[in-house]
């Protein structure tokens, strides 16, 4: 018998009178809020304009939600379209199931579109969001708490979780692999921070040592779990897929750093209604050239008098 566990929710709703507010899509939007928020603060240090991390954002996150829900369904298929399960459950994300490799893959495609809309460079958007990405799945994490999912193995030890009966679960306590991986996450958005202040990481550096470092914590945390999954080999389909994005992530980090050492000094261009003649630099005005070529065009009075004495 545990003299202390971490309790479940008994519920994943909340009512807030007559709307409905789900445990996970509240964690889901708490992490987006805070990726943006500092995103946009490490950004504005970078150089770059307050609201331009939102703006590309508004791409981003939905593609991203599409593409971590489409990771879900196509590597658990046999949840939604097995016999005596409904495919339209593939549609219910407030139900849980978002795959993060898939919301990266095809938040960057958003990403990419919103930047190249914006005339930015991509690599130093990522670098600026990277450790609130990381904060953002701390938070998103607690959405499993709230459904009673993705947990660990059974386990008496004083943090464990007490998942109470219900469909495809038995009643037990088992390791929080959500708290695991929450508590990692945490630590990564640090770690990016203290290496970019120290290293001056650019061109993306700081966005796959995000990548490299998350996958080395998921692995063994996603090793623990005991959800049905595909396995390749004897281990997981995704400590497959973040050795493989661990491998990938440092290989980029060492291959950037020699062919494109440094970071960017200039991340946003200046903005389109700046006005002409104004120095992109200091905002000083610089004569037109017009006025320039006036001057120059203009009679010297020095020498029509020395053509007078003439």
């Amino acid at each position: 018998m545990n003299l202390a566990y971490i309790p479940s929710p008994s519920t994943g709703v909340i009512d807030l009178g007559p709307i409905p507010l789900r445990g996970y899509a509240f964690c889901i939007i708490i992490g987006v809020f805070v990726a943006v928020w500092f995103g946009n603060k490490r950004w504005i240090a970078r150089g770059g304009r307050a609201g331009t991390v939102a703006d590309i954002a508004v791409w981003a996150v939905p593609f991203g939600l599409v593409g971590g829900r489409l990771y879900h369904v196509i590597t658990d298929y046999q949840l939604y379209f097995s016999d005596g399960e409904n495919w339209v459950d593939a549609f219910k994300i407030w139900q849980g199931g978002l795959g993060i490799w898939g919301a990266i893959a095809l938040g960057a495609v958003g990403a990419w579109i919103g930047c190249r809309r914006r005339g930015i460079p991509l690599p130093a958007w990522a670098d600026a969001l990277a450790p609130g990405i990381a904060l953002a799945q701390a938070c998103g994490r607690w959405g499993n708490w709230f459904n009673q999912e993705l947990y660990g193995r059974a386990t008496d030890v004083p943090w464990a979780l007490k998942i109470s009966e219900g469909p495809n679960r038995v009643a037990g306590t088992y390791h929080p692999t959500f708290l695991y991986e929450s508590l990692w996450c945490i630590g990564v958005a640090l770690l990016v921070v203290w290496a970019d202040r120290r290293f001056k990481l650019g061109h993306g550096r700081a966005f796959a040592l995000y990548v490299a470092a998350y996958c080395a914590g998921r692995a063994w945390i996603e090793y623990m779990r005991v959800d049905e999954a595909h396995h390749i080999l004897g281990l997981r389909l995704n400590v497959w897929t973040a050795l493989i994005m661990f491998v990938l992530a440092v290989t980029y980090i060492v291959v950037s750093a020699k062919v494109r050492p440094g970071r960017e000094e200039i991340v946003e261009p200046e903005a389109p209604d700046a006005v002409d003649g104004e120095d992109a630099e200091s905002g000083e005005a610089k004569p037109a050239k017009a006025e320039a070529d006036a001057d120059e065009d203009a009679p010297k009075t020095n020498g029509e008098a020395e053509t007078a004495k003439g």
